[in-house]
């Protein structure tokens, strides 16, 4: 007979315990519903981010966790978990590289290729926002490429992330000054307003162009009436085996517009052989005509 195994971290009874079974029912839900592999090696870490909430809850054991997740149909205690297991490091300027072909490049390129349509429409998502100093960048860059010609285009911006809590601090756009000084001082000046505590606020006129919503990749049928022309999905796919990310790779393509841009994080690649997009650079995919 199989003695099923409970881990307990940390010391004196301090930290709860885990059994194999309930770490298995959460980590499948958990790579059901939000695409997150957790591997072995992240059970402790899955015990020390969830045992306060737990224990807030009064909830004894994982098991009555699953449970209770099971039986929630508002949506929160989803919202809560993946709140807690997920991973939202980012800072300004995050692998500049990336903006700088964004700025030099890849913005000009589509531009020029909706302007031959007779339309100024330009569309750009930014899938997983987290706390939004990406979303704010690219916006940024966007008002410095068009310049006063930014008005008379139908140019914002959407930002989506599976985290409540990390959007919340995305549409307050209040940052400590250090994490924008990785920016150039001129974009500084021209779209942040210091606050007397110090921090940096992205000015309103940015904050209002940025359309923050929470999304799962993991949903099956994307809700856009139109395809945009770049996408950036930069440090997400790490936490994906290599079905989910293939599964997500061809929904971002069809809702690519045809010689569309698609970044993605430095850690990650699609392979140079892909079929569905065209390799530019590290990191960065041109879908074909």
């Amino acid at each position: 007979m199989k003695v099923e195994q409970r881990e307990s971290t940390g010391t004196s009874g301090s930290m709860m315990s885990i059994s194999d079974s309930e770490f298995a029912s959460l980590r499948e839900m958990i790579y059901t519903r939000f695409g997150i592999n957790l591997t072995e090696q992240k059970r402790s870490l899955l015990v020390g981010r969830l045992q306060k909430l737990l224990r807030t809850h009064r909830i004894d054991t994982f098991e009555a966790y699953s449970r209770y997740l099971e039986k929630d149909t508002s949506g929160k205690a989803t919202s809560d978990l993946i709140n807690l297991i997920s991973t939202n490091y980012t800072y300004f300027n995050r692998e500049k590289d990336h903006f700088d072909y964004f700025l030099n490049t890849a913005l000009p390129n589509v531009c020029a290729e909706i302007k031959k349509r007779g339309k100024k429409n330009l569309r750009v998502w930014c899938a997983g926002c987290s706390s939004g100093e990406e979303a704010y960048t690219l916006l940024m860059l966007m008002h410095e490429y068009l310049g006063s010609e930014y008005s008379h285009w139908e140019a914002g911006l959407l930002a989506t992330d599976i985290s409540e809590r990390v959007l919340d601090t995305a549409r307050a756009g209040i940052y400590p000054a250090d994490k924008v000084a990785s920016l150039p001082e001129n974009l500084q000046r021209k779209y942040f307003t210091r606050l007397s505590s110090g921090q940096m606020q992205v000015r309103h006129k940015i904050r209002a162009e940025v359309t923050f919503r929470r999304f799962n990749l993991m949903n099956t049928r994307f809700p856009f009436k139109s395809p945009f022309h770049i996408i950036f999905c930069r440090n997400v796919m790490i936490y994906f085996d290599l079905t989910t990310r293939n599964a997500l790779v061809q929904r971002l393509h069809q809702f690519l517009e045809p010689k569309g841009y698609f970044f993605i994080g430095h850690s990650e690649t699609l392979g140079r052989d892909s079929k569905l997009f065209s390799y530019i650079m590290p990191a960065v995919y041109q879908k074909g005509s």
